[in-house]
């Protein structure tokens, strides 16, 4: 009596068997279909003898299957076919054969869903694709490829008007803006506060912007009007730049501006001399300044490699015949004349690496401020400033024009005055805001590799109650 193959597993579900299972009990594979595995003998000659033939039979040769010619090629052997699970009657433990199952009732066809707003698909087109024989589509031929459609942004319609005094998204102009500065309508997330600031004080405006760069804007500036003495009027600039090295370069810029500021607007109304106002609104800044180190925010955040908050500062008072400007680092006040027939100049020298190579003799100033250290600031505001120097300067100009006040964030996209001149437009004195949004643009424009802070201030300072148009 012929023995079937021992098998450990089947060899369809790797089930493991035991002796004598003629069908798997986990899928009922048909272990007699399984054929006998053959002896192991070799196609190639070894040590020079040709494999001996099938069965075992030392003198029967290979089958010979005529080919064309009179060559004749050994066929190989064939095995019985393999039966599928699938189509081997089930039976129970006693040997008893198993109910057929009924076919399953066909599914309830989906209900018609409307189409949701803007998901309607273009026509498809293309040739139609040919079922293999006894395959059935059940749908049409769908194409090779989808023609892709841009995301349509989320609709304003039927979104109520936020109440006065809410403030709007600037994406869709329609949401409300939620507490933790998203739309609730379209989700998108707002500009924070200091990103764009624009500020327009009638004789005077100012812009700040956060750059192309930088993640956060770490500019500010403060503007005002005062009334002198005798009846005429000061206007006042003052914009600093945070030093990005240093820690919470932000809040020291805001703290300088703002401590500066107020100063000069309660000391210009009592008679104090404009460039002693302006040195003394330095010290009281350099004050607000330091005060920020000793803050727990600046203790959690302060580490043995990074300095204290420290920013740069520069201001201009222009009065009715007195151009007054002070500063301590690199921001600069510029003067353009309103007849550009007359020399644009700069009023300040930087405190820089740079500008001492020059003041020097070391270098020109190409050289210098071509030289990768030219921006390394030797003056700032800040508990780990140098002894405290401001630089404060009078001027008694000859004709109107215009003074520019701003951080390197403008400057170095026009750094001689004459540059600058030429970005300025020809009605700056009268349309100040409108002046320094060019400004900014220009440097925008140019990469706006930094903060860009620029205040326009008209010169002689106008009457009380005049404004920009």
């Amino acid at each position: 009596m012929s023995q079937m193959p021992q098998l450990s597993a089947c060899p369809s579900c790797e089930e493991p068997l035991d002796s004598g299972d003629r069908f798997c009990g986990a899928c009922g594979y048909d272990l007699s279909a399984v054929p006998v595995r053959p002896d192991d003998n070799p196609t190639i000659a070894m040590n020079g003898s040709a494999p001996p033939p099938p069965g075992g039979a030392a003198g029967a040769p290979w089958p010979v299957i005529p080919q064309p010619g009179g060559a004749a090629e050994p066929a190989p052997p064939t095995h019985p076919p393999a039966h599928l699970p699938a189509g081997l009657p089930g039976t129970g433990p006693e040997g008893t054969a198993l109910p057929s199952m009924p076919p399953l009732p066909p599914l309830p066809p989906l209900p018609a869903q409307p189409p949701h707003p803007g998901s309607e698909q273009p026509p498809l087109t293309g040739s139609p694709v040919s079922p293999a024989p006894g395959v059935r589509f059940d749908r049409p031929a769908e194409p090779e490829e989808y023609p892709l459609q841009a995301p349509e942004p989320r609709a304003t319609a039927g979104v109520p008007t936020p109440p006065e005094g809410t403030q709007v998204c600037v994406a869709c102009r329609a949401g409300r803006v939620d507490s933790d500065g998203y739309c609730e309508n379209c989700g998108h997330a707002q500009p924070r506060e200091r990103d764009h600031m624009e500020q327009d004080a009638g004789p005077v405006a100012a812009v700040s912007d956060r750059g192309l760069r930088h993640h956060r804007n770490e500019d500010a500036f403060g503007l005002g009007c005062a009334a002198l003495p005798d009846g005429s009027s000061a206007v006042l600039a003052i914009v600093c730049d945070g030093v990005s090295s240093a820690t919470r370069p932000d809040d020291a810029s805001l703290a300088a501006s703002r401590a500066a500021s107020e100063t000069l607007l309660a000391a210009l109304p009592q008679g104090t001399h404009p460039q002693q106002a302006m040195h003394d609104a330095i010290v009281v800044a350099s004050r607000a300044v330091n005060s920020l180190a000793d803050e727990p925010a600046t203790a959690r955040e302060h580490a043995p490699h990074q300095n204290a908050p420290a920013c740069t500062l520069v201001g201009a008072v222009v009065t009715s015949g007195l151009l007054v400007v002070g500063w301590v680092g690199d921001s600069r006040v510029y003067w353009v004349p309103v007849d550009r027939s007359a020399p644009p100049a700069r009023l300040t020298e930087d405190d820089s690496w740079a500008a001492q190579m020059v003041a020097a003799g070391l270098m020109n100033e190409a050289e210098a401020y071509a030289d990768e250290r030219a921006h390394a600031i030797t003056g700032w505001l800040g508990a780990d400033a140098y002894e405290l120097e401001p630089h404060t300067a009078s001027f008694k100009p000859d004709r109107p024009g215009v003074v520019v006040v701003c951080t390197d964030g403008l400057w170095n996209y026009a750094e001689a005055a004459e540059e600058l001149a030429q970005v300025l437009p020809l009605d700056a004195a009268v349309r100040p805001l409108h002046s320094a949004r060019v400004l900014v643009g220009h440097a925008l424009d140019g990469g706006g590799h930094d903060n860009v802070t620029v205040a326009v201030l008209p010169f002689p300072a106008p009457p009380q109650g005049a404004g920009s148009a």
